[in-house]
């Protein structure tokens, strides 16, 4: 079984056991939470698609963690002027395990 889900403004293709990174989440470290914004659930033989959103399914996650995300650089050269600027940014993130698929 798998699902379809929308974290933030990503989606993600997710079974019971898989770890995500998703872009930073509210709730604490180890606090388990529920996703509410399936798009699509799939089981061996059918498959449910909502319009946006299924209303009853539900995926369970637990947060692993919080971490940063690989430094991003922005430069900017301008020649024959002697200007130039350089700007780092690492994005907050947060691992999330997949508990399961309530339908």
């Amino acid at each position: 079984m798998y699902a379809v889900i929308e974290v933030g403004a990503k989606q993600y293709t997710v079974k019971e056991g898989d770890v995500i990174t998703v872009e930073r989440q509210l709730p604490l470290a180890g606090q388990e939470f529920n996703l509410d914004k399936v798009l699509l659930v799939s089981d061996d033989k059918n498959i449910e698609v909502g319009k946006p959103y299924l209303k009853a399914a539900m995926v369970s996650a637990i947060i692993l963690k919080h971490i940063k995300g690989q430094k991003v650089v922005s430069y900017k050269y301008r020649r024959r002027k002697s200007s130039h600027w350089k700007k780092g940014h690492r994005q907050q993130l947060t691992q999330l395990k997949i508990k399961g698929i309530k339908l």
